[in-house]
């Protein structure tokens, strides 16, 4: 388990920090910019799971503890290592899992959906959108450098759960937003 006795370090004062490696980066590191996207990911999901219930809120905790085994991921760029937490791929195919329960429930979509309908709705699409910039800069990252590919196939998922948990969220589409190609035309 982790333990934290001090919050503050001053380790980062002349804009570094460290990597789980130990090696010392900038705080600007693409690496560092994929995981602190991923937290704010994390983030906006706890917002979504204050207007969650059930099986829709044990879905979100799921994801929150995964969202912190892929910071723990990230921050090695050692992948090849295996003492480092890795995302793997049974995280994957459960997500898969919860996305086909959702969907067969829902009406199929005739339209894009607008972001709104419910709270809950609303709160995961941006954190749909959230996710979807870490996978932007973990697929850029992973042009230069190792990335787990088990990591990248997982936030792909995720995005596409966020937007099905969303769809549920609406009472399982019935409050969708439509978007009215050129309404306001």
């Amino acid at each position: 388990m982790v333990q934290l006795t001090r919050i503050y370090t001053k380790g980062g004062d002349k804009g570094t920090t460290s990597l789980g490696t130990g090696k010392r980066v900038p705080k600007h590191d693409p690496r560092v910019a994929a995981y602190g996207t991923v937290d704010e990911a994390n983030a906006a999901i706890g917002i979504a799971r204050l207007h969650a219930e059930g099986e829709l809120g044990a879905m979100l905790a799921r994801i929150q503890n995964d969202l912190f085994d892929l910071g723990a991921d990230l921050c090695r760029p050692d992948i090849e290592n295996q003492e480092g937490l890795r995302i793997v791929e049974t995280q994957v195919e459960r997500l898969e899992r919860e996305i086909d329960a959702m969907n067969a429930k829902l009406a199929p979509l005739n339209s894009f959906v607008l972001p709104g309908g419910t709270a809950a709705a609303a709160h995961l699409h941006q954190a749909r959108t959230i996710v979807r910039r870490a996978e932007r800069e973990m697929t850029a990252l992973a042009e230069r450098e190792p990335v787990n590919p088990a990591a990248i196939r997982y936030v792909n998922r995720l995005s596409d759960h966020l937007f099905v948990a969303a769809r549920a969220a609406n009472d399982w589409g019935r409050r969708d937003v439509l978007w009215q190609p050129g309404a306001n035309r």
